[in-house]
């Protein structure tokens, strides 16, 4: 027991210091930069290079008009539907991600002047025999949440007979068309051109249609200066000729053949070429992973103790609190807590929650929740006759549950927490939808630039193997040294 409790305010400390210590520059540099959340896999436009740094059309403009009007701005990279909820939720002050302009999305969002222009083409694997939109009667489609190839989708979808399936990101929605498991995809024409042409492996079949205009957004009523601003430098670009080089920079011929020759090389594209490669990017992936496991484990711990003994003390209100609460944060899918409270809570109170914060809490609530429940499992499964000796023998029932009961509860719980710690460790991957650069998120970015889906996804798979194994020897070290 004593032991148990040494070594939970021994991880509490750390936790306590490090928090203390670390990083303290960026609350200053927070205060100086307005926060813009975007789509890092949505090439020309925005994605990471070989040194795993964001660019594209919107990242070089964005950069480029807050150089012009001086002020700064922290990239959000939280995907496209994220970061409309984002902007919707004041977590973020605006948003750049090839966002199309219409007259639905004015009403909860303002919009700068226009930046560029694409239509919506559809997009099959070579060989399919798919050519027309009559063709895909009977079968299904991928689109991606939120966007404007979606929006067109589910317009003509009873028209001409397909069903659709929807992802977070472009990655996935072209390997379901690459694999067959859909027939086609819609997408913007800017972005599927420049895919096509710089080895995607699809092949659009339609003309563009549905042209739009792409802006910068803002929450609707807020953030007025940063749109302003951001109008201004947009204009000076233009007519310096910043703007054209930009635009060149990234879908002119020397570009595309650039990029294709890249991906052509193939010398990256072998498991040891792609850890060599993104080594630095991958491992502070694992850091922040392990990070927020440990964090997230720690006050997970504590909050589901308490509510664990509260289901146990003889009185019905606390056995009510616990029973409830476990109830609730149990049942909650863990991404819809997650973005709950990355986006419903600062919707609600006006005050915006730190991505790593709301992914604490997360997993403080529902990873609480479960160990609550084992806890005061545990508790119950000791005999009940102890605790009638015990009192019989005059302990007030607060000693006697230290003393008699708790001892011997936790040696039943101890497999069950070291279980938790590492289901927590797994779990930090949902958390890549509100943004936190973990080991999952930083996979979907590198994927973004290279498209070697199968070989990235592969060794994250072995990275996240490696740390549950080194988790596990050291929960059972611990464990046979609580028992000792």
């Amino acid at each position: 027991m004593k032991k148990f409790f040494i070594w939970l305010s021994f991880l509490l400390g750390i936790t306590f210091i490090t928090t203390l210590v670390a990083k303290p520059e960026q609350v200053l540099a927070a205060e100086k930069t307005y926060t813009i959340a975007t789509d890092v896999t949505f090439p020309p436009f925005v994605y990471a290079n070989a040194d795993n740094k964001y660019v594209g059309i919107d990242m070089d403009l964005i950069k480029a008009v807050a150089k012009e009007e001086g002020f700064k701005v922290e990239i959000k990279p939280i995907g496209f539907n994220a970061a409309i909820q984002a902007v919707q939720a004041g977590q973020v002050d605006g948003m750049i991600a090839g966002m199309t302009i219409t007259d639905e999305r004015k009403k909860t969002f303002d919009f700068s002047t226009p930046y560029y222009s694409s239509g919506i083409v559809m997009a099959v694997k070579p060989g399919s025999g798919i050519t027309k939109l009559t063709d895909l009667k009977g079968k299904k489609v991928a689109i991606k949440t939120g966007t404007s190839g979606a929006d067109y989708a589910n317009s003509i979808k009873k028209k001409y007979g397909f069903k659709t399936v929807t992802f977070d990101d472009s990655d996935n929605m072209y390997d379901d068309v690459k694999t067959g498991n859909a027939a086609a995809c819609f997408e913007d024409s800017a972005v599927l051109e420049y895919g096509v042409k710089t080895g995607l492996g699809l092949k659009i079949v339609t003309k563009p249609t549905n042209t739009g205009d792409y802006g910068f957004a803002v929450k609707k009523g807020a953030n007025q200066e940063l749109l302003a601003k951001f109008n201004h430098g947009l204009a000076a670009l233009k007519k310096n000729g910043t703007y054209d080089k930009i635009i060149a920079k990234y879908t002119g011929k020397k570009a595309l053949a650039d990029k294709k020759n890249a991906a052509s090389g193939h010398s990256e594209y072998t498991i040891m070429g792609l850890l060599k490669q993104n080594k630095t990017t991958l491992w502070h992936g694992v850091l922040e992973t392990l990070w927020l496991t440990i964090v997230g484990i720690v006050f997970a711990t504590i909050f589901g103790v308490i509510i664990g003994l509260l289901g146990v003390v003889p009185n019905k209100l606390a056995q009510g609190i616990s029973t409830t609460v476990i109830y609730i944060f149990r049942g909650l899918p863990l991404i819809v807590l997650a973005l709950f409270i990355y986006n419903g809570v600062p919707s609600l109170t006006g005050t915006k929650v730190p991505a790593f914060i709301a992914g604490v809490i997360t997993l403080t609530l529902n990873e609480g929740a479960y160990i609550g429940a084992f806890v005061k499992g545990g508790i119950e499964s000791v005999d009940h006759g102890q605790m009638e000796a015990a009192r019989s023998l005059g302990l007030p029932f607060g000693k006697a549950m230290k003393k008699v009961v708790l001892p011997q509860g936790i040696k039943l719980m101890v497999p069950s927490f070291i279980n938790q710690f590492i289901i927590t460790l797994k779990d930090t991957s949902i958390l890549s939808v509100i943004g936190i650069l973990e080991l999952t998120q930083t996979g979907k970015i590198i994927i973004a630039r290279n498209l070697q889906g199968f070989r990235m996804w592969a060794i994250i798979a072995v990275i996240y193997l490696l740390m549950i194994t080194i988790l596990t020897l050291i929960s059972k070290w611990i464990e046979r040294r609580m028992k000792n």
